[in-house]
């Protein structure tokens, strides 16, 4: 029996369908009847409606100890999906409570109820940082505490961190560490955003960098992780460096729509994300461009795909071919 967590979030939703659609008897976590709702709804997307049936519904929530005993019952293998993303600074109690506490929860759970491996989704956010003579960062980039790192970004290494402690006390785990992870048009949060803004005539672009990757490749694979004999590694899952210019320009193209043609610089940035947080504490509004996203807006960090590409020989999908498939 295989568990996933965040059955109902994006990467959990896909991860579902193709688990499913492997043959394999899968328990996923909801917390309320929306959540199933949005998952029913991918499978309908993809014309796998008649296999939305073949789910074992479980309602538990990761951060409430007690609802998660039913869930872990005749598990074999996990899959740790769930997660929340923000870079409000309003959020880091929340971020540390869902992301940390939450996955020490689920893998102290795994080790008591003799689970035998789980996989986790990190993010490479949780990677390291670039040293003086490295031009990309690796699973072997190390963390360096001293440098600025957003709340979300600490969440999750330290929800890494409880993954290998659980790794100490003999539980079999594989981390994986996604790039921006892209997925259809028809996904209204995440990467869903993007193609939302673009659409409704998105001005401004930047110049900063990062890995994308598809959310079809993410799931297979952590299907094919977790059929292997790998144990105790992480991965950096991400099929190419992009800037964020490439990347709108995109899929305005896509959407047959007027590309960004405003550059956002530093100083533009910088104003925005501070009339962000002026609007947020006068009127309460939820923070739309926080200081740390601004500046992951013009990192140039590149991540590189090298571990998991000589280990399975897997050929990630074509970033451009499938926004140009699934936009």
């Amino acid at each position: 029996m295989v568990l996933v967590t965040g059955a109902t979030g994006l990467v959990g939703s896909h991860l579902v369908l193709h688990l499913i659609g492997q043959g394999q008897q899968v328990k996923a976590l909801f917390r309320n009847e929306e959540g199933k709702l949005r998952v029913k709804s991918v499978f309908e997307q993809y014309g796998k409606a008649d296999l939305f049936k073949e789910i074992l519904w479980c309602q538990a929530d990761i951060i409430a100890i007690p609802s998660l005993e039913a869930a872990f019952a005749a598990v074999d293998v996990v899959y740790h999906c769930a997660a929340l993303v923000s870079f409000d600074p309003k959020d880091e109690e929340k971020l540390r409570k869902t992301n940390i506490e939450g996955t020490a929860n689920i893998v102290n759970y795994c080790i008591d109820k003799k689970v035998r491996k789980i996989c986790f989704v990190s993010s490479i956010a949780a990677l390291g940082d670039l040293g003086p003579h490295e031009d990309k960062i690796t699973e072997e980039t190390e963390w360096n505490p001293e440098k600025i790192h957003s709340y979300y970004a600490i969440s999750k290494y330290g929800a890494e961190m409880e993954v290998w402690r659980a790794q100490q006390e003999g539980l079999e785990v594989v981390v994986v560490n996604p790039g921006v992870i892209l997925a259809p048009s028809f996904w209204k949060e995440g990467s869903g955003e993007i193609y939302q803004k673009v659409k409704k005539g998105l001005v401004f672009y930047t110049k900063g960098t990062t890995g994308f990757v598809s959310v079809n490749d993410v799931v297979v694979l952590m299907d094919l992780l977790m059929k292997g004999e790998v144990s105790g590694e992480r991965f950096v899952l991400v099929s190419e460096n992009k800037t964020y210019r490439e990347l709108v320009s995109l899929m305005a193209e896509v959407l047959k729509v007027k590309k960004p043609g405003i550059y956002a610089n530093w100083f533009l940035t910088g104003l925005a994300w501070r009339a962000d947080w002026l609007l947020a504490f006068l009127f309460g509004k939820k923070r739309m461009l926080t200081r740390d996203l601004a500046y992951s807006l013009h990192s140039t960090d590149r991540y590189s795909n090298e571990k998991i590409s000589t280990l399975l020989g897997f050929q990630f999908q074509d970033i451009e071919a499938f926004i140009r498939k699934n936009g």
